[in-house]
């Protein structure tokens, strides 16, 4: 038993900067609180928000254009009444065209079983 711990004592006493290095990269790296996995997930994330931030402020750039324009143009109320709410003037006919498809119905669909027989 003496001669285990002694061949594993001289081995961490022959080795021991290289231990102690491998551990305070191991910790460095992988388990501290300011770890560099932890810094590349934050620094991930900050990107993201930023991006996030540049179109809110597009948007609102955008709306601030509307908003003036509203405020200045009478024929923008018009326009946006007409094309958001389908609003008309009394002499005038409305149709709406949509690209949408209609979802198939399940029930109109007949079944391997309906067809054999």
């Amino acid at each position: 038993m003496p001669n285990k711990f002694n061949g594993f004592w001289s081995f961490v006493s022959h080795y021991k900067y290289a231990i102690v290095i491998i551990v305070g990269t191991l910790v460095v790296v992988f388990f501290d609180e300011n770890s560099v996995m932890k810094r590349i997930q934050l620094d991930l994330q900050i990107d993201d928000l930023e991006d996030e931030i540049s179109s809110y402020k597009q948007r609102n750039a955008d709306n601030v254009r509307r908003l003036y324009e509203l405020k200045r143009n009478p024929a923008a109320i018009e326009k946006i009444a007409r094309e958001q709410y389908f609003m008309k003037a009394d002499n005038e006919d409305i149709y709406v065209l949509s690209d949408d498809k209609k979802a198939p119905d399940p029930n109109d669909k007949l079944t391997e079983t309906d067809d054999n027989n």
